[in-house]
């Protein structure tokens, strides 16, 4: 399976259109649909539905687009490693979420490369799912994840735990008194996505089945500004919104009849495999 017929696949998915995937390429547009068709012809499936207007996936090209992604990063991961060997002894591959690397990760790295000059971190922020993904197809060599994951030959171990916060503006005085479970329905609650487990299964069941949000977002760090800007509320975990709570930006609002639960943060890696001291 040629790669150039894979990033070609990948490109046609992305513009819904022959033309215009053509320009992106620097190719003809006949080689955009010779190399779909051929494509085609090995998987043995339609992966595009066509009509004059543009094209889209079939259920089958859904499902083939993230293993086109997956064999390019294993193709580019392969090179960036072989290439590493000229100037460094080994490469580490550690994948991340988004909050736990701005909560915990950072010094955690910094002392790694301090102590460890002649070795090449790469780093890989994405969501859970896709980490865990990640390191079992051998493109990351540790995680850390709200996840944990239990597959034999890997190892789960928990390296912090982190308590979950309800938040707002410090100058939204609306909730100085604490807050009831009733009255979130009708705040201002500005949703992020926790992939988290039991703590994304809190906060949905802390509302209506099917409860439509104002406003929603998938990275808790982004969400701060909104929460300053819109006076809104939202849970996010202590270690982020401290600094924060400091330097008087947010403020924690008391929970007045319920209580939050505790998040905890995995890190995942091969058996095996060599675990720095730092990390």
């Amino acid at each position: 399976m040629d790669t150039q017929t894979l990033k070609t696949f990948l490109a046609l998915a992305t513009f819904h259109n022959f033309t215009k995937t053509a320009d992106a390429l620097f190719v003809a547009q006949s080689t955009v649909t010779n190399r779909i068709a051929e494509l085609e012809k090995e998987v043995g499936k339609q992966l595009f539905y066509r009509n004059k207007r543009s094209v889209t996936l079939t259920t089958e090209g859904e499902t083939f687009i993230n293993y086109a992604k997956r064999i390019l990063d294993l193709e580019d991961t392969s090179i960036r490693d072989i290439n590493s060997l000229n100037n460094y002894k080994e490469t580490l591959r550690l994948g991340t979420t988004n909050t736990i690397y701005e909560c915990h990760l950072y010094p955690r790295i910094r002392a790694y490369m301090q102590s460890s000059p002649n070795s090449a971190v790469k780093i890989t922020i994405g969501h859970s799912d896709d980490l865990l993904r990640s390191i079992q197809d051998d493109l990351l060599d540790i995680i850390y994840s709200y996840l944990p994951f239990t597959k034999a030959g890997y190892a789960c171990d928990r390296f912090a735990i982190d308590n979950l916060i309800l938040v707002t503006n410090f100058n939204n005085v609306l909730y100085n008194n604490g807050i009831k479970k009733c009255d979130l329905v009708n705040s201002n609650y500005l949703y992020c996505h926790f992939a988290l487990q039991e703590v994304g299964f809190f906060i949905k069941e802390l509302f209506p089945p099917h409860f439509q949000f104002g406003f929603e977002i998938d990275n808790s760090t982004k969400l701060i500004p909104y929460l300053v800007e819109l006076n809104g509320i939202s849970f996010l975990p202590e270690s982020l919104a401290s600094s924060y709570i400091q330097n008087k930006t947010l403020k924690e609002i008391k929970l007045l009849d319920f209580n939050s639960p505790k998040i905890n943060c995995y890190k995942i890696y091969k058996k095996g495999f060599h675990l720095h001291d730092s990390l």
